[in-house]
């Protein structure tokens, strides 16, 4: 399955669907990742956070193929809100990864209590300009906070990556993006632990398309140009979620999908963060 890509502001090209490895650990993201790449992923997503970048790595060079044919997306946390701490974060994230280069670095959430975020943004940029990284971005940032960024650096991120997904669809927030040349990644884009495949909807679409539920919320994400990173285990699972790019959901079927968002309900980073 070869996963078509999607193109930066910056004309680095990103893949239109990935692979996401949050709450693995090591061994069994070493695993999973190996599998995923093998399977036709070229996009992996990692975090600080998720404490798996090793285990990343070893995947990626475990599963033979070039290194620089995957596209690595890793994030930092809080305590690297800084222009010379998110220059110590791209650092610590290449060594357990065992990588020199990282093609997407992240400001994993904005932390606004702390307001250093604009710091970090302007270290992440210093980073793009010396080519240690391909493209840079923030994950979980509102409006207001990209509001900041654009204000006090000039510079847009590349990508946000959101809490999004038909029950959640952030219309605001992608209007936004699409405004600003900003391309928008989805987190839980299955859903976060709220049955969303079982939703009727969803469960007929499959029926009449012949495809699963996770097959046609993946698809619905891909069509409205949005780049889902969903997490398994499962080598199944995984082929499965990748063949989505040789059918189309019609205006109707997308119009059925519209119909389930609802209010918010996702995390507030005005609140939530690490």
């Amino acid at each position: 399955m070869t996963v078509p890509n999607v193109m930066l502001a910056n004309g680095v090209a990103m893949p239109a669907l990935g692979f996401g490895t949050s709450p693995m650990g090591d061994a069994e993201t070493e695993q999973a990742v190996t599998a995923a790449i093998r399977a036709g992923y070229r996009l992996i997503d990692t975090a600080e956070n998720y404490r798996n970048e090793a285990g990343v790595g070893r995947g990626i060079r475990s599963s033979g193929v070039d290194r620089d044919e995957v596209f690595v997306t890793t994030k930092f946390n809080e305590r690297w809100h800084g222009e010379d701490e998110a220059r110590q974060a791209f650092s610590n994230s290449a060594d357990r990864l065992g990588l020199e280069r990282i093609d997407l670095l992240l400001i994993h959430w904005p932390n606004p209590r702390q307001d250093r975020y604009v710091d970090a943004w302007r270290g992440l940029i210093g980073l793009l300009e010396e080519g240690k990284l391909r493209s840079i971005g923030v994950s979980n940032f509102k409006p207001a906070h990209l509001d900041r960024l654009l204000e006090e650096t000039g510079v847009a991120p590349h990508v946000n990556q959101i809490e999004l997904d038909p029950r959640h669809s952030r219309p605001d927030e992608r209007r936004y993006h699409a405004a600003h040349g900003i391309v928008t990644e989805s987190w839980s884009p299955l859903g976060a632990g709220n049955d969303l495949l079982a939703e009727p909807a969803i469960v007929e679409l499959a029926r009449r398309h012949g495809r699963t539920p996770a097959q046609i919320v993946l698809r619905w994400h891909v069509q409205l140009g949005l780049i889902p990173i969903p997490k398994t285990s499962k080598p199944s699972r995984m082929s499965e979620n990748i063949d989505v790019f040789d059918f189309e959901l019609s205006d109707d079927d997308l119009g059925e999908l519209a119909g389930l968002d609802g209010p918010d309900g996702v995390m507030d980073s005005d609140r939530s963060g690490h």
